[in-house]
C-alpha cells in the first residue's frame, strides 16, 4: 500500500475552465439576506420515479431524491473534478488500484441511531453486489469488487479483482451511498418504495406517493456533512416536498404562480419566462456520454467506417444547439462532455463538413439516388435509429438529425421505443444507431459502455486499440498517467465514429424569488444540505 495521504494527493483533476459548477440568473440568496433554517422547498420533478433507493436508480428524479438521504465516502468537487473528504477523512490506494483503504470520520450515525463505522460500510457495499443488474449504476462500479475487510472500527478496505482506478470517483456518489445495516432486512422492492431506506444524511425519508410525491425531512443532529458544503450543521430547510409533475407546462405555471419554489427539467422553451422579476435558472451540463447516435458497427451500412465517418460530419452540432435547443446547452466537442474529468477537446474533429462528408461517400462508391438518398450495389444508405423519449426534446433533435443527414443523401429512420423496450434491444444488439446519454463524473465511463469486456455498445471485436487505451484509464488513480489513455480512447471513438456525439446534456432548474442555494452536485444531481427559503 501507498503511504496514507491526504485526499487531495489523489484527484481526478480537470481543467477548471472546462467545469461549470453552475450558472444562475435572477435573484440571488445575497438578495434575500443571509441563509434562514426552516421552511419547505416545494419543487417539481417531471416524472414518477419507479425507486428511490440510490443504490438502485438510475434515474435523475430518483437520484435528485436519494442523494439528500445518503452519504458517501467521498464527495467529487464540482469544479475541479477532485476527491474530496466526506464520511472518509483519508484514504489510500496501492499501485495498481485494486485496494483502497478508507479511514472513516467518528461521530456520524444512521437514522436509526447506529453508527457509520467500517463494518456499515462493509455490509453495505456486500448489499449492492447482491444486488446484482439491480444496482442500475453501482453494478458497474463494483464489477470487479471482490469484498471488504474491516481493518479496524473506523477503517474499511475495498478490493477488486482487477484496475479500479474509477472507484475512487465512485466512491462519491449516491449510488454507493452507505445504507444502514438494518436496511438489508427489508427487500430491494420495499427499499425502493422507501421501507427501509436508512441513511446517514442530511434528510431522511417520510413518505412516497405514486404519481403524487415524495417528502424528506431535516435529520435532527446532522452534524458529518461533505467538506465541500457551504455551512457544517443541520442543513437549513425542514422539509423537501417533491411534487410529481409530468406535463412541462403545469410545471412552468404552477412555479410562475407561486404554487411552487422550484421545478426541475425546464424546456427550452420556457427558459425565458424565468428571466427577471424575481425568477431565475440554475444550469449545470452534465458530465459523461453526451447524446449521441452510437453505432452498431456489425449491422447493415454501419458496417463501413466511411459511412459511420461521413454521417459524423454531416451532423452539424451548432444548428442542433440553436435550433431545438438553447444557449444552455452546448454542442459536444467530444463523446465525454466538457464538465467530465480528463475530457478531451475534438471539436475540429467534430466540425460540420457536409461537402468532406460528400466527397468520403463519392470515394467510397455511393451515388445519389433518384430520391436523393444514396445507393451502393442497390442499397440504400439507411440506418435506423432506436430511442426512448427520456429527454422531452429528443424527437425534435432527431428529426432534426434526421433533415441534416438527408442533405448528404443518408436516410436516419426513428424508431421511438419505452425505456423498457430500449433496454432490451441495446442488450440484445439488435439495433443499427443507439440514442442515449449517460451521467457520470469519470472517464470511466467510457470502459462500461465500448469496452468489449463491459457494455461493448459498438459490437467491437476484442483485442482493438480502444480496449487497450479503456484498460490503461483504468490502472492508475494518477492524472498524468490516466488523462493520456482517457483522451486516446475519446479520440479513437471520434476518429472511426463508433459513436457520433452530438450535444451535452444540461440540466435546468427554475428558481421562485423564495428559493435560494439550490446546488448540484459533480454529477449534475441536485444537493440541497446548503439551500434555504425565504417568504411564507
Amino acid at each position: 500500500m501507498s503511504p496514507s495521504l491526504p485526499a487531495k494527493t489523489l484527484p481526478l483533476a480537470a481543467a477548471a475552465a472546462l467545469l461549470v459548477a453552475g450558472c444562475s440568473s435572477g435573484s440571488t440568496a445575497a438578495d434575500a439576506g443571509p441563509p434562514r433554517p426552516g421552511g419547505t422547498l416545494t419543487i417539481a420533478v417531471g416524472s414518477n420515479p419507479d425507486c428511490i433507493d440510490p443504490q438502485q436508480a438510475a434515474t435523475n428524479v430518483s437520484l435528485n431524491v436519494g442523494r439528500q438521504l445518503v452519504d458517501s465516502l467521498t464527495d467529487q468537487d464540482p469544479a475541479t473534478g477532485e476527491i474530496e473528504p466526506w464520511l472518509a477523512q483519508r484514504w489510500e490506494s496501492n499501485a495498481d488500484s485494486t485496494s483502497f483503504t478508507f479511514h472513516l470520520r467518528t461521530g456520524a450515525t444512521f437514522a436509526d441511531g447506529t453508527p457509520v463505522d467500517a463494518a456499515a460500510v462493509k455490509t453495505s457495499f456486500d448489499g449492492i453486489k447482491a444486488l446484482g443488474a439491480k444496482a442500475q449504476l453501482g453494478s458497474g462500479y463494483l464489477a470487479a469488487y471482490t469484498g471488504a475487510t474491516v481493518v479496524d472500527p473506523q477503517t474499511v478496505r475495498i478490493d477488486f479483482s482487477a484496475p479500479s482506478a474509477q472507484f475512487l470517483q465512485a466512491s462519491s456518489t449516491m449510488s454507493l451511498g452507505i445504507l444502514a445495516p438494518a436496511a438489508y432486512a427489508k427487500t430491494p422492492d420495499q427499499r425502493c418504495q422507501g421501507d427501509g431506506l436508512i441513511g446517514s444524511g442530511p434528510f431522511v425519508f417520510e413518505s412516497f406517493k405514486q404519481n403524487a410525491g415524495i417528502i424528506i425531512a431535516k435529520r435532527p443532529g446532522y452534524d458529518w456533512g461533505s467538506s465541500l458544503w457551504q455551512h457544517q450543521g443541520e442543513a437549513y430547510l425542514d422539509k423537501v416536498d417533491y411534487k410529481i409533475v409530468p406535463e412541462p407546462g403545469v410545471r412552468t405555471g404552477s412555479l410562475l404562480s407561486g404554487q411552487l419554489k422550484a421545478t426541475t427539467e425546464v424546456q427550452p422553451v420556457d427558459e425565458a419566462q424565468f428571466q427577471g422579476g424575481g425568477f431565475g435558472t440554475q444550469t449545470r451540463p452534465n458530465p459523461g456520454i453526451v447524446f449521441n447516435l452510437h453505432a452498431n458497427v456489425t449491422r447493415g451500412v454501419l458496417t463501413d467506417e466511411t459511412v459511420r465517418q461521413a454521417a459524423s460530419k454531416g451532423v452539424n452540432r451548432q444548428e442542433v444547439v440553436d435550433t431545438v435547443l438553447s444557449p444552455n446547452y452546448r454542442p459536444a466537442s467530444s463523446i465525454l462532455a466538457s464538465t467530465t474529468p480528463l475530457h478531451a477537446d475534438l471539436s475540429a474533429q467534430l466540425a460540420y463538413d457536409p461537402a468532406g462528408a460528400a466527397r468520403l461517400l463519392d470515394a467510397d462508391g455511393w451515388v445519389p439516388g433518384p430520391d436523393g438518398i444514396r445507393v451502393k450495389n442497390g442499397q440504400r444508405l439507411a440506418a435506423t435509429v432506436v430511442y426512448a423519449q427520456v429527454f422531452n426534446q429528443s424527437q425534435s433533435v432527431l428529426e432534426l438529425l434526421q433533415q441534416q443527414l438527408r442533405r448528404i443523401g443518408f436516410d436516419l429512420r426513428l424508431e421511438p421505443r419505452t425505456s423498457a423496450e430500449t433496454l432490451q434491444i441495446q442488450q440484445s444488439g439488435n439495433y443499427e444507431f443507439l440514442w442515449y446519454n449517460v451521467t457520470r463524473a469519470d472517464p470511466d465511463i467510457l470502459r462500461n459502455t465500448f469496452s468489449t469486456k463491459a457494455g461493448n455498445r459498438s459490437r467491437l471485436q476484442p483485442g482493438n486499440p480502444l480496449d487497450a487505451a479503456l484498460d490503461a484509464q483504468a490502472a492508475t488513480v494518477a492524472p498524468a498517467a490516466r488523462k493520456p489513455a482517457a483522451e486516446e480512447a475519446q479520440r479513437l471513438i471520434v476518429d472511426h465514429a463508433y459513436s457520433i456525439p452530438v450535444f451535452e446534456l444540461t440540466q435546468v432548474v427554475a428558481l421562485g424569488p423564495d428559493a435560494h442555494a439550490v446546488n448540484f452536485e459533480a454529477s449534475s444531481r441536485l444537493q440541497l444540505f446548503d439551500t434555504w427559503v425565504s417568504g411564507s
